[in-house]
């Protein structure tokens, strides 16, 4: 599958909203921790975040 860079903007700019914007279930003690991975699907690397507490 090849990602148009329409596509990768609009999944970027998506990404980034809901990072802006946290749930309420985040917003407790926590660390955010951000990792790039590589998408084989995608065939590029996309940001993963997760919380440790």
């Amino acid at each position: 599958m090849k990602i148009s860079r329409r596509g990768f903007l609009v999944s970027s700019g998506a990404a980034l909203t809901v990072r802006a914007v946290p749930p309420l279930a985040t917003r407790a003690s926590g660390r955010r921790i951000l990792t790039l991975v590589y998408d084989k699907g995608l065939g590029m690397m996309r940001a993963v975040e997760r919380v440790v507490r």
